[in-house]
């Protein structure tokens, strides 16, 4: 169609219509614009009605660094960065499966002390199972959580807001406490994860130590009973006593150096999640030889100290032996430190800034494990050399002192394993987690949705705009002459528009309304169209032959026409109708009668004038049919003789049968011979003619009349239809006089002229009936 080619976006911002236009669209359209809007206005009401309510509970959450104590204001507290990917991953870990499955079975367990449970329509089971107890599994309530529990954090702060949702106010709060709650504790759990190991492994060496410390007992005193008390020298003593003290530390060496191994393969196993090729290279740089001799003359130096500090007893000053061995000490450990930074530069520079902290711990941990490795082998070296001395001791004498050394050392072992034990207890019970609890989830007292007025006035809005813009895409892409403007803006001369009337009960399609209806706003029009045909006439202009045309089939010419004819009867001008269709004649049917003798039969000369001039209804109104003129197979008309004609008309049938071609009769000298004697005998002559564009009937007799009236019919003829008919009006220079819009919906805004005038009128009336009756009333009270 031709209006896809201009733009849409012109249209909708008012360059090709204005408002009045707009206005007249809707208007048009007001039907469908109404049930479209009803439609989505009915469905947002049901839908807002029938939804169910939802209630919404919600736990406050704040999330803190790692091992930072709440109650404290860090002053290394994390980068918004840092800190947005922290709750990320807390909010990740929160709502997987894992966590769920965790929630789903504190919920079950909760579920058990509860009697009323018909407020947990999400937990409990429609369907009883005794397997369950009437709850849903473990599986399903993970995962209804997964669509019903939502973690989300404020923006700009370190604050997770955890919100459960149920059609039960009381259901929504149990599950947001509890899922809050068994986080805080798996997220606990996994914050004392390495004290707690270190916990468990200092009591397993803790019991371990006791059982064996018990036995040494037991073996030294069975020695004692069977072979004596064994007296010892001052100085073996004092062997016994320092192997006894260094044994005792070897052993707690091994312990930290064990625990130091479970703490960094824990480090390792996290940073090669991360990045695996940097502990290999953490793993290589702590291992160099520069920090190996180092902490191996850390530690000889520490354990000449302890050995120095030992001697106190025997009296011997070693206050001047000691701090020279702890200045050395603190040289060697400066040293050390500042290899270690260089260490930890180099790793910085290589790690992401979310595994920074774990490899600086990382760091740390591989000097301590390598200090505790070399410790320990010292350890062992000197007591090695003291295991030398303590053998050139007697035999029973180096019996007794075994178990001796024995006893002692696991007696100081065993205090070390405690006090650590203890130590370790301490610390897992003190670290805390880094979620709290911070406002617990209420019951809450009216439901958080659906918002039942925002869904219906959705509801309302939303039809009225799905009606407006298809309201306006339907106009878009309709073509169609609709309204009295679309005339006007041709520059076209608008004679009138008739409205749209029905025509359902007539039994021929076609109703003279100007007859059955004349107060009605079609026979108003048909009233300005006469008047404007007569203004015509008054100001000289030859207006006796009207043609009456259109540009397609099916736009209400034919009525146009007879209520014309009609109308200007009723104002006493003398007036001829002719059914110049004649390959779809319907003038026939509308004054319910035969179509023969006609305008073919007076042309081909078989008749007489007064044969084929009929009476109307009206008096000035007389009308003459098509005649006897149809098609055969070939498309060839011809006039044919039939049964009962001859009867009527005997002397006007020839034997022959002859050519009756619309095209060639209408260019026949009879025909022009013909108007111009109908000329002298009427005061108008309406001929009904066939569309312009279908059939060149029209063209022909145009040359015979004064002017032509193009009827135009509302939401039916195509603008292009109308633009190829008016550019062959132009070629063949027909003189037009004016469109005629047809059909027209009055409801569209223009009616108001014509009930304007009817009311006005209808006063009128009135008021000459009434001063008529009272002047009459007045008359009879005075006789």
């Amino acid at each position: 169609m031709q209006n896809l080619d201009f733009d849409f976006r012109n249209y909708i911002i008012g360059y090709s219509k204005s408002i009045k236009d707009y206005i007249l669209v809707l208007r048009t359209n007001l039907k469908p614009l109404i049930i479209i809007s009803t439609i989505i206005f009915t469905v947002g009401l049901i839908y807002g009605l029938a939804k169910s309510n939802i209630y919404k509970s919600t736990v406050t959450l704040k999330v803190t660094k790692q091992q930072e104590n709440i109650l404290k204001s860090s002053e290394n507290a994390p980068r918004t960065n840092d800190l947005d990917r922290m709750i990320a991953n807390e909010i990740d870990v929160m709502e997987n499966y894992a966590t769920r499955e965790i929630v789903a079975k504190a919920l079950v367990d909760s579920l058990e002390e509860i009697t009323d449970k018909n407020k947990y329509p999400l937990l409990i089971s429609k369907v009883h199972n005794r397997d369950f107890n009437n709850h849903k599994s473990i599986y399903e309530i993970a995962e209804i959580l997964k669509y019903h529990i939502e973690a989300k954090q404020k923006e700009g702060m370190d604050i997770v807001e955890l919100t459960a949702e149920s059609q039960s106010g009381k259901e929504a709060a149990l599950i947001a406490n509890t899922y809050a709650e068994e986080y805080i504790k798996l997220n606990l759990e996994e914050n004392r994860n390495q004290l707690t190991t270190i916990r468990k492994l200092l009591e397993e060496r803790k019991q371990e130590k006791l059982v064996e410390l018990k036995e040494a007992e037991k073996k030294l005193a069975d020695f004692q009973e069977k072979g004596g008390i064994v007296a010892l020298g001052a100085q073996s003593t004092a062997l016994i006593s320092q192997l006894s003290q260094l044994d005792a530390q070897r052993d707690a060496a091994k312990i930290d150096l064990m625990t130091s191994n479970a703490i960094l393969n824990q480090y390792k196993e996290d940073i090669k999640n991360e990045d695996p090729h940097l502990a290999n290279y953490l793993e290589s740089q702590t291992s160099q030889a520069y920090i190996d001799v180092l902490q191996k003359q850390i530690a000889e130096l520490q354990m000449n100290r302890d050995m120095a500090m030992s001697n106190k007893s025997t009296g011997l000053d070693v206050s001047e032996k000691v701090k020279d061995y702890d200045k050395r000490i603190n040289n060697l450990k400066n040293k050390l430190a500042e290899k270690i930074e260089e260490i930890k530069i180099g790793a910085y520079s290589s790690s992401p800034d979310q595994i920074k902290e774990l490899t600086k711990k990382l760091i740390e941990e591989e000097i301590k494990n390598h200090s505790l490795a070399i410790k320990l082998n010292e350890l062992q070296s000197m007591i090695n050399s003291y295991n030398y001395k303590l053998n050139k001791l007697p035999q029973k004498s180096m019996q007794f002192a075994g178990y001796q050394r024995n006893m002692e050392a696991l007696q100081q072992l065993y205090s070390l394993v405690e006090q650590k034990y203890q130590e370790a207890v301490i610390n897992e019970l003190s670290q805390p987690g880094n979620i709290f609890i911070i406002g617990a989830g209420r019951i809450p007292e009216k439901p958080d949705k659906p918002n039942r007025i925002l869904i219906i006035l959705t509801g309302l809005i939303g039809g009225i705009l799905v009606g407006f813009f298809y309201t306006l895409i339907k106009d878009y892409f309709d073509d169609t002459i609709k309204t009295p403007e679309d005339i006007n803006k041709k520059d076209l001369n608008l004679l009138t528009w008739i409205p749209k009337f029905r025509t359902d009960h007539v039994e021929s399609g076609y109703r003279m309304i100007v007859l059955d209806e004349p107060s009605s706003p079609a026979s108003e029009a048909f009233k300005v169209l006469r008047a404007r045909i007569q203004i015509s006439e008054n100001q000289g202009k030859t207006s006796k032959i009207i043609l009456i045309s259109s540009a397609l089939a099916g736009e209400g010419k034919t009525m146009i026409a007879t209520n014309l004819a009609f109308n200007l009867a009723q104002v006493k001008k003398k007036t001829l109708l002719i059914d110049g269709d004649l390959r779809r004649p319907k003038v026939h049917k509308i004054m319910e009668t035969n179509k023969i003798p006609g305008l073919v039969d007076i042309i081909t000369q078989k008749v007489y004038l007064q044969d084929v001039l009929r009476k109307s209804k009206l008096e000035y109104l007389e009308f003459i049919c098509s005649g006897r003129a149809e098609a055969d197979s070939k498309g060839i008309y011809k006039t044919i003789n039939y049964r009962g004609f001859q009867e009527v008309f005997p002397k006007y049938i020839s034997s022959g049968i002859i050519d009756a071609d619309p095209t060639e009769l209408f260019a026949s000298k009879e025909m022009e011979n013909f108007l111009n004697e109908m000329r002298s005998h009427f005061d108008f002559i309406i001929i009904d003619s066939a569309p312009l564009i279908s059939v060149i009937d029209s063209e022909i007799l145009a040359k015979y009349v004064d002017y032509l009236i193009l009827v135009v019919s509302s939401e039916t003829t195509e603008k292009r239809v109308l633009n190829e008919v008016l550019t062959l009006i132009n070629r063949i220079n027909i003189p037009l006089y004016g469109i005629v819009l047809n059909n027209f919906r009055h409801r569209s805004g223009y009616d108001y002229y014509f009930n304007n005038y009817y009311n006005y009128s209808k006063s009128g009336e009135e008021n000459q009936k009434h001063k008529a009756r009272k002047l009459q009333h007045e008359k009879v009270s005075t006789n």
